[in-house]
């Protein structure tokens, strides 16, 4: 393989991690509060607001059912608004973010709402407020499915990051497609693949990891 290509995989592995991490930290920004919302806002759960949880649920389920590849173009306007063009690293993170808040919120809220209620109950019978509980009981109990939610979340947003280089996004898909698929060199899919593959072992292996040290279920020695 030529110095050339090497340059080329390493700098669309570049683009692709910067793709990646930038959306998940916004994605998260965004989806956290929304998903912690969403699971303590039905009717007579902590925050109580069912009309607005009922509405934030359909665009949630709305935003969640279109397919990615069909979002990414769909966009293409408000892309180009927010990043000044339609195309490249920095305009493929605005799909990316926008895919990842629905579907982080959802892993945030199945994560809440597996805490066990009657804890919820013994902080309410101390007095906290439903603020303190969601800081204090909720979120630090769902910790462990939170990250491994966010894994799975960081892991889907790899495989995007991939579909979004066939509409000019950059990264390990679209050097995939470019040279591997249009210019008939299967070693560099396959090393496009590899990396993928390598990228999203790593991911899920880290993710598991802080999720066990956070857990304060776990027996003593797990994860290590």
């Amino acid at each position: 393989m030529s110095a050339n290509l090497i340059s080329l995989l390493m700098e669309a592995t570049w683009q692709t991690l910067y793709m990646v991490a930038i959306s998940a930290v916004l994605g998260t920004i965004f989806g956290l509060p929304l998903g912690v919302f969403l699971a303590t806002s039905q009717r007579g759960e902590l925050l109580s607001r069912p009309v607005i949880n009922k509405v934030l649920g359909l665009v949630v389920n709305a935003a969640r059912s279109v397919p990615f590849i069909i979002l990414v173009v769909a966009i293409i306007p408000f892309t180009r608004m927010i990043a000044g063009t339609s195309i490249g690293t920095t305009a493929a993170i605005v799909p990316l973010t926008i895919a990842a808040v629905p579907f982080i919120a959802r892993l945030i809220e199945n994560a809440i709402r597996e805490v066990d209620s009657g804890l919820i109950e013994a902080a309410r019978a101390m007095g906290a407020t439903p603020l303190q509980i969601i800081r204090k009981v909720l979120i630090p109990e769902a910790l462990p499915s939170i990250t491994l939610g966010l894994t799975l979340a960081v892991v889907s947003l790899i495989g995007y990051s991939a579909m979004v280089g066939a509409v000019g996004g950059e990264g390990l898909g679209d050097l995939g497609i470019r040279y591997g698929y249009q210019r008939f060199m299967p070693d560099v899919m396959a090393i496009v693949v590899v990396i993928l593959v390598v990228l999203v072992q790593l991911v899920q292996s880290v993710g598991e990891w802080i999720a066990a040290k956070v857990d304060k279920r776990a027996p003593k020695g797990r994860g290590q």
